[in-house]
């Protein structure tokens, strides 16, 4: 038998100094004072069960992560650029097809006001001709006349402004609240532009705006 302290017994069975009180306090270890030091009786020979090791998980190293991670971003990144690539595809389609879309109506407006054009020009040599043969009723012929081609303005413009692209300068100057002063100082803008400037279009005797497609700001001022 080994005389021991508390704390030497504790170290010898590998438990901490509260086992080895509650192993006396049940009587399987004696106290006995020495010089007034709690002392124990130890058969040295008996050792405590060692601990049980206590199974760890294995943790993948933070540079293995790291990499797992940066990959997953990667991957992910690359996705997106598919993606958004995509989008532009067809969003450069889209554009195209609108554009095309707009060339072709305004063809079909050239077109149309062509047509009238050749009609109004039938139209007038016809009356030119009447009135060589029946000049007393020349005044009379001349409203008729007058009436005439402003319907035929009236019919363009509405067919124009259907399309929804086209805006007549003059209701555009209207709807605006421009001043008299003001709409007229534009109309000379326009009268001197029209022949060199393709943002002016001119049917018969008007003058049109495509505003969806130019900026008239700097004849508008």
């Amino acid at each position: 038998m080994t005389r021991m302290t508390i704390l030497e017994a504790a170290e010898h069975f590998g438990i901490s100094k509260e086992a080895i009180h509650n192993r006396v306090r049940r009587g399987s270890l004696e106290v006995i004072l020495v010089d007034g030091v709690k002392m124990v009786d130890i058969d040295a020979s008996v050792k405590a069960n060692p601990a049980p090791k206590t199974s760890r998980v294995r943790k993948a190293p933070a540079k293995q992560v790291d990499e797992r991670y940066y990959k997953l971003l990667e991957d992910q990144n690359s996705q997106l650029h598919v993606k958004v690539e995509k989008l532009e595809g067809e969003t450069r389609t889209l554009r195209d097809q609108k554009e095309e879309m707009l060339i072709q109506e305004r063809i079909k407006i050239e077109q149309i006001y062509k047509d009238k054009d050749e009609q109004l020009k039938n139209f007038l040599t016809t009356l030119s001709a009447q009135f060589m043969l029946n000049a007393p009723s020349q005044v009379k012929e001349e409203e008729h006349v007058e009436v005439e081609i402003e319907e035929i303005e009236e019919a363009i413009e509405k067919d124009v402004e259907k399309k929804g692209e086209l805006i007549s300068l003059k209701k555009y100057l209207k709807k605006n609240n421009y001043s008299p002063k003001k709409q007229e100082k534009i109309k000379m803008k326009f009268v001197k532009k029209a022949k060199i400037d393709e943002r002016i279009i001119v049917i018969g005797s008007k003058y049109y705006m495509d505003t969806f497609k130019y900026d008239y700001s700097d004849l508008l001022k």
